[in-house]
């Protein structure tokens, strides 16, 4: 009887669970059986294999299967709580990733790092340093972070008004304002102190610096006047001289080269970006230099004036001992073809020439760093190279002092020979008897 009496109560429940959805949390899992007996496809394989699944219809179920059923439920209860926890911290942490990744504009934080990995390895001299390269790259890559993530919370507005920005966490609302801006200062704060604790003062003065002047100079410039576009490519600039001031903890004559070409190169780059997206920029309020060149004249031209720029840099970088002489070959090579892809522009200022011009731009950053790395004179180089150098003019100095000191000598002996020797007379036979006869005396 009490069996009995537990079979119905249990049936009760399962038919309440099935017209009640609320009454367990998976309700649609327990709809068991179909018009004709089988079990729903809301069923885990886990749970079917304790139901029919034959064709036959099946008017009831066993008590066995009820009981079974009950406890099952019960189980489910029991263990659902946590797995959806879980489930619900793992889609969490995706979102926020996904934003902290668009906020920070991973890529071009990225290439941020790149450029001052190699400022650190051309600073480094002779042996690279590993842990602090990794430890300069992560400042750095935090500090862009926040950079670009405070751009993004000051232009919520402006980037609502444009096609390619209107999508971002702050514009589309996947994340608030006050989240960003708590994101933004905890990673910039983390950059800089491990800058200024694992590298040094110097450096976290330059990531501090090129923080504040990129959110709060370059950022609200782009609105105000075109300029914005020169200041940008000083920040740009800046990464390779925080390497280089991490690795030696000086700024020399030397570590200018790699920031000089990055401040030329960001200009052909940003005009040619501005020319092919004038029409968005207008809508976002942005006030680039060529929205006020509608012939796209003077944007072409001054592409092409800093793409010239960039032809002695190979040069000087072998000139000052940083690189080999095969580097003046590729950075003229690389130089050169920038260039033409600029007097093209120049000559035929079409959205064609001018995404051409932006993929060679996007080619000659990468060549160019890569090539300096790859040709970079190290200490003892420099050191071999100076020595021969001293070695050729010390040699050449004493061919000079010896053939000097034989000279000297040779004359010392001829004025000694000639003093040692008696006077000599020499005389002639006067051709007529009537005339003197002359005579000479010395040497």
């Amino acid at each position: 009887m009490w069996r009995n009496s537990a079979t119905l109560s249990f049936s009760s429940r399962l038919l309440y669970s099935s017209t009640n959805p609320n009454y367990f949390h998976y309700a649609s899992a327990f709809s068991i059986f179909s018009p004709n007996g089988v079990v729903e496809p809301a069923l885990s394989p886990y749970n079917r294999r304790f139901y029919s699944s034959s064709a036959t219809p099946s008017p009831s179920p066993s008590p066995d299967s009820v009981i079974k059923l009950g406890l099952l439920a019960d189980r489910s209860e029991t263990f659902r709580p946590l797995t959806a926890k879980v489930r619900d911290a793992i889609q969490l942490a995706r979102h926020y990733g996904r934003c902290y990744w668009e906020l920070s504009k991973a890529r071009l934080s990225l290439l941020v790092v790149a450029t001052s990995g190699t400022g650190y390895v051309l600073g480094s001299g002779g042996a690279v340093d590993l842990m602090g390269l990794c430890c300069t790259c992560a400042g750095t890559m935090m500090v862009a972070a926040s950079a670009n993530s405070l751009n993004q919370v000051f232009e919520i507005k402006n980037d609502a008004k444009m096609k390619r920005t209107r999508l971002r966490p702050l514009p589309s609302g996947r994340i608030t304002v006050p989240h960003a801006v708590t994101w933004a200062s905890t990673v910039g704060l983390a950059g800089t102190a491990l800058l200024a604790s694992e590298a040094n003062a110097l450096a976290a003065g330059l990531a501090a610096s090129n923080l504040i002047l990129y959110a709060f100079v370059y950022t609200p410039l782009k609105q105000i006047h075109p300029v914005n576009t020169w200041v940008g490519a000083v920040v740009g600039a800046i990464p390779p001289l925080l390497g280089w001031a991490a690795a030696s903890g000086q700024i020399s004559l030397n570590s200018l080269i790699l920031p000089a070409a990055l401040y030329f190169w960001q200009i052909p780059h940003f005009m040619a970006l501005a020319y092919l997206c004038r029409d968005d920029y207008a809508a976002g309020g942005y006030r680039m230099f060529s929205l006020a060149d509608a012939s796209g004249q003077r944007t072409a031209a001054v592409a092409f004036r800093n793409c010239l720029y960039l032809i002695p840099l190979g040069f000087i970088a072998y000139d000052w001992g940083l690189a080999s002489g095969w580097f003046c070959v590729e950075s003229s090579v690389i130089t050169l073809a920038i260039t033409a892809a600029a007097f093209s522009f120049y000559r035929d200022r079409t959205t064609q020439k001018a995404r051409k011009m932006f993929y060679a731009s996007l080619l000659y950053l990468p060549v160019f760093m890569t090539g300096l790395l790859f040709h970079r004179l190290t200490d003892d180089q420099k050191c071999v190279a100076d020595a021969s150098d001293s070695t050729f003019e010390l040699s050449s100095s004493q061919d000079i002092a010896i053939s000097l000191d034989d000279d000297q000598k040779k004359r010392r002996d001829f004025t000694a020979g000639s003093q040692a020797r008696p006077p000599v007379a020499y005389a002639s036979v006067a051709p007529f008897p009537f005339l003197p006869v002359p005579s000479y005396v010395g040497p």
